[in-house]
């Protein structure tokens, strides 16, 4: 093996932070990933904090003012918006198949309030009538559990079923309902 492949590279400096730099930083974000502020305000951040320990001159707290200071103008912009990143995240997570204690959850990782998620929750249920049956059938229907399972294995596995639907943050009679209902038919009917 060569010494050229042996070396490991040296990891790169990261440029000085400058409010212009931070502003390209964001906006680079944003166009790859939806956000709510919270969590551009850590993405922001942590590029500051690493930068600064390269850059003796980088005042950090001045920079989490740039911070706030684009965040705020970036709302006035429309271009962060929780209670619309909160619904949007919410309807595809429920489309995936996700429990709305695990949406809860996975917005609150992101930063967004509580009353915003309240709000996208409810939402949900304008769109859906039963928001939380919706997301465990299409669950079920995903992983082949209860009706979507085969026939001859059914009463064989309905408890790895119902376990399957507790884990990914369903209610036990939530679960129950589900692998207990004889036809997938029956099921789509109530979604």
């Amino acid at each position: 093996m060569s010494e050229r492949k042996a070396r490991s590279p040296r990891p790169r400096t990261p440029r000085k932070i400058t409010p212009e730099r931070l502003a390209g930083i964001a906006l680079h974000y944003l166009e790859r990933y939806a956000s709510s502020c919270e969590n551009l305000r850590r993405v922001l951040a942590r590029r500051v904090h690493t930068a600064a320990r390269f850059h003796d001159d980088l005042d950090v707290e001045t920079a989490n003012g740039w911070i706030d200071d684009l965040i705020e103008r970036y709302q006035n912009a429309g271009l962060l918006n929780d209670l619309a990143y909160a619904e949007a995240r919410a309807r595809s997570l429920m489309g995936r198949g996700v429990a709305s204690r695990v949406i809860r959850m996975k917005l609150m990782e992101k930063g967004v309030d509580t009353n915003t998620i309240d709000q996208a929750l409810e939402a949900l249920s304008e769109e859906a009538p039963d928001p939380e049956l919706h997301a465990a059938v299409k669950l079920a229907r995903k992983r082949r559990l209860g009706p979507y399972a085969d026939p001859n294995k059914r009463e064989r596995d309905k408890e790895k079923h119902l376990a399957a639907l507790a884990r990914a943050g369903f209610s036990y009679d939530m679960a129950k309902r589900i692998i207990e209902t004889e036809d997938a038919d029956e099921l789509e009917d109530l979604i």
